[in-house]
């Protein structure tokens, strides 16, 4: 009973793209869910969308939260989700330099350490992505700037266009689902192993004991 519902959770994926106003982040969720692009999008609400898909052999019910893009509302719904999310993906406009700030401020907000309300056994799934690379004519934000923010904190990273990569856009999803997947099977073993470990350390103290009497 306890497997099967072990089972049914692992099989549970859920993602938050995070962003500033106008980055791209809900044009690349309807891209990757639908294959079709909209440009527009009404800022404030915010959305969970479902999605059932087939990845490594797993059937998986993936749910993807788009919170609302106004600055405090996001960092609100960032605290608030922080315990719900399995990974994020991070978004900023590479034509637009304060989006990129903010993508830097979500990533510490993310992986500070102080962070203690959201303990983990295994540091969360993050993506950076700079959209709009079809922009690069007015590009502000470099290449490997975005590189090494990724990098310094521990995240993949990748420059797509939501309006004309739809396989690209794609692949950097499956890209963070493969991730959260790999972090399940590392948590995994590490309950095992621990589970392992303190029924070792009873065995030795109380059969010890035991064999004493």
């Amino acid at each position: 009973m306890d497997q099967k519902e072990q089972k049914g959770k692992m099989n549970e994926v859920k993602l938050s793209v995070l962003g500033g106003e106008g980055t791209g982040k809900s044009a690349l969720t309807v891209r990757f869910l639908t294959k079709r692009f909209i440009g527009e999008y009404a800022s404030n609400f915010e959305s969970i969308y479902n999605k059932h898909l087939c990845l490594e052999g797993k059937q998986l019910n993936l749910e993807i939260y788009d919170p609302c893009s106004q600055l405090q509302k996001a960092k609100f719904s960032l605290t608030s989700k922080l315990h719900w999310a399995d990974g994020f993906v991070i978004v900023y406009d590479i034509s637009d330099r304060s989006s990129f700030a903010f993508a830097k401020a979500l990533i510490y907000r993310i992986r500070e350490p102080q962070a203690s309300h959201c303990k983990r056994a295994v540091e969360q799934a993050v993506l950076l992505v700079g959209n709009k690379q079809d922009l690069c004519h007015v590009r502000e934000v470099g290449w490997e700037e975005g590189q090494k923010l990724a990098l310094d904190n521990r995240c993949q990273f990748c420059e797509l266009s939501a309006a004309e990569q739809s396989l690209e856009v794609e692949m950097m999803f499956i890209r963070i689902i493969k991730d959260i997947l790999t972090n399940f099977k590392l948590k995994e073993k590490r309950r095992s192993s621990g589970s392992k470990s303190m029924a070792k350390l009873i065995n030795n103290v109380f059969g010890k004991r035991r064999k004493s009497v």
